[in-house]
């Protein structure tokens, strides 16, 4: 039988989610769900299902959702199915705080159903390709630079953009974060828009991570530097490289490199077909609650070294 699945929030990104999983196979997009009733309406006709403009409408009638509204609204959203027993998606940062992301997770535990956060770059082909050869990172440098956006100006740049990164450094890195530098600017909005962040863990590895939503080009890279070899990663073309140290009969050793094979895909299609073979086998997700909340955890603590500058 098909899972019964809605979108609720189909602006920017819910429709997306929208479009995806009306195509996936073993799923039924039973509707969609906005308070912008004519967005509501647009949407569920393109893909043929129903609109609502009242989330607490659809408890009982799906057996799954994904959340895509404004980040201040997802305790609220997610709450009543989690206690209800329904499975559920939500998007990246999770919660607005800490306690807003516990309430969440204990619901979820509490009901023994899955809780996923849509971190998208866990999902990136790119990522998975290189994970294999990450064996020891030491250095990380990243930059995610983007262009003035149109959304997501209710949150620092750190929650909006960088959250990406630090979801997959956490994910990379096998350590716990010792300390944290951090500075941010307020340039455009009157929140932080461009942010630089130096995160050490216990092991010994740091992360250098920077953040813009006010570049004139859109860079989102990634690289690891570990003993003899040197990876880096560009998202948004889905290519990675890799160097490596090699030593031949030679006094000197070589350099060699190449490119990984990487099939390119979309990451959000592998998220949410991840969460529908989550909810349908009845496991965990590849981005659990926990891990949504460990990432925005060290989100929160970037935006509070901030505040102290």
């Amino acid at each position: 039988m098909a899972l019964r699945i809605a979108v609720i929030g189909v602006g920017h990104l819910g429709r997306h989610h929208a479009r995806i999983l009306a195509s996936l196979p073993g799923v039924t997009l039973v509707a969609v769900a906005d308070t912008n009733r004519a967005r509501a309406d647009e949407i569920a006709a393109t893909h043929r299902t129903q609109a609502a403009y009242d989330a607490r409408d659809l408890l009982g009638r799906v057996d799954a959702v994904t959340i895509a509204v404004p980040t201040e609204r997802h305790l609220e959203i997610a709450l009543p199915f989690l206690e209800s027993r329904v499975p559920v998606l939500v998007e990246k940062p999770m919660a607005r705080t800490l306690a807003e992301a516990d309430a969440m997770i204990t619901a979820a535990a509490k009901a023994g159903v899955a809780l996923a956060v849509g971190q998208t770059e866990r999902f990136n082909p790119a990522v998975t390709a290189a994970r294999p050869l990450l064996i020891n990172p030491r250095f990380i440098e990243v930059h995610r630079l983007g262009t003035f956006p149109e959304r997501s100006l209710d949150i620092d740049v750190v929650f909006d953009l960088m959250i990406h990164d630090l979801d997959v450094v956490l994910s990379l890195v096998r350590s716990e974060v010792e300390s944290i530098e951090a500075v941010g600017v307020p340039v455009l909005t009157p929140r932080v828009d461009i942010a630089n962040a130096r995160v050490r863990f216990a092991n010994g590895c740091i992360a250098n991570l920077t953040a813009s939503r006010i570049s004139r080009d859109r860079v989102r890279k990634i690289r690891f530097f570990q003993p003899a070899s040197y990876l880096s990663i560009d998202y948004a073309a889905q290519k990675v490289e890799a160097w490596r140290l090699e030593k031949g009969s030679g006094p000197m050793p070589s350099i060699e490199g190449r490119d990984l094979d990487v099939k390119n895909e979309e990451p959000l299609k592998l998220e949410l077909a991840d969460f529908v073979d989550a909810v349908a086998s009845r496991r965990a997700p590849v981005v659990t609650g926990e891990q949504g909340r460990r990432a925005l955890a060290v989100a929160q603590a970037i935006t509070d070294k901030m505040s102290q500058v």
